[in-house]
């Protein structure tokens, strides 16, 4: 600004010498503070979201794919861990912050406060604008709106829609008028994010009846390995072994698997020249398991591909009876 009296110009640079001495100072802590809280708050917002997506995959499964996914061997397990910690981390950082506004309300003025609130408050509302382009072009592009599809849409308008206007309420001051109000969204949070993660444990099982699921994976593994050898063996002997223990190959590095929680052999039965059975003992009914793709001897199944045999199964012991026929196992000729 021109100013043509030195006198005047004297006067204006006080005036802007106070009013910039009258702005609060951002200190290391106010920094720490709202940078700990931010970088929480967007970590857990994705952990969340994630959380949420897994959880709907899951009871929505894609129809296409015919096998089960351990959901804990996945992201599940890291995005439940993150939700835990850092829920708590943002609301205690939050806690800290407004208990600091309280005793010196001009903290609120700080360049790292407003900068954060207003970055949190158009990432929101750039996510609500770009969810709602994503949902309008599938709609438009005659695409199918699945319950997967439309459920994850929902779910991301309103956890931007609630950081929205959760931000933008703090930008006009409305939390510093009503703190009570700001303890009941604190406590609502943490419900919220206490009660996602105690659900998936109704969605997805607890991680030990996950691991019996794993464990019946691997005994079906087993067996899918073992039928090989058993038709790889009538192949190349024109007869079914006596025992398991026939199978045993020192020169080609093999050993019968047993159960990998037991330590226990298998059950094989010899039922005739072309019959035989797989035993063994589950710890849960299959689900998504059912059917699996049983690879044939390289370059001696006349289909020159896999195909599928049930290894659906319930609780408890279960057998599944195989015929080789010879026309697609032929013997090899010595």
């Amino acid at each position: 600004m021109y100013v043509d009296n030195p006198k005047n110009a004297i006067l204006w640079a006080l005036v802007n010498n106070s009013l910039y001495m009258d702005r609060p100072r951002t200190t290391p802590n106010d920094f720490f503070l709202w940078a700990g809280a931010l970088v929480s708050l967007y970590a857990g917002v994705v952990a969340f979201l994630a959380l949420i997506f897994d959880y709907i995959n899951y009871t929505f499964p894609d129809t296409a794919l015919n096998y089960y996914v351990d959901p804990y061997q996945s992201s599940v397990a890291y995005e439940m861990a993150s939700l835990i910690v850092l829920a708590p981390v943002f609301l205690l950082l939050m806690r800290v912050v407004r208990r600091a506004i309280a005793a010196d309300p001009s903290r609120n003025e700080v360049w790292v406060r407003r900068w954060g609130l207003f970055l949190t408050v158009f990432l929101a509302g750039a996510t609500i604008v770009v969810d709602l382009i994503v949902l309008l072009t599938t709609f438009l592009q005659g695409e199918e709106l699945s319950v997967r599809f439309l459920l994850k849409v929902l779910v991301v308008l309103l956890v931007a829609g609630a950081g929205f206007m959760h931000f933008l309420a703090d930008l006009w001051g409305y939390w510093q008028k009503n703190p009570s109000y700001a303890r009941y969204v604190n406590w609502a949070t943490g419900l919220l994010v206490l009660l996602t993660v105690v659900s998936g444990f109704f969605i997805i099982g607890s991680p030990q009846s996950q691991r019996v699921y794993r464990i019946d994976q691997q005994r079906v593994s087993d067996l899918q390995n073992i039928q090989w050898q058993i038709v790889s063996y009538w192949q190349r002997k024109q007869a079914l072994p006596s025992t398991l223990a026939d199978l045993n190959d020192p020169l080609a590095n093999y050993t019968v698997p047993v159960d990998p929680q037991t330590g226990e052999a298998y059950v094989y039965k010899r039922n005739s020249p072309l019959d035989f059975g797989l035993c063994t003992t589950f710890g849960a009914a299959s689900r998504g398991q059912d059917m699996m793709t049983i690879p044939e001897p390289a370059g001696l199944s006349k289909t020159g591909g896999g195909r599928s045999d049930s290894w659906q199964h319930g609780i408890g012991q279960v057998c599944f009876d195989r015929t080789i026929d010879p026309q697609l196992y032929p013997p090899i000729k010595q």
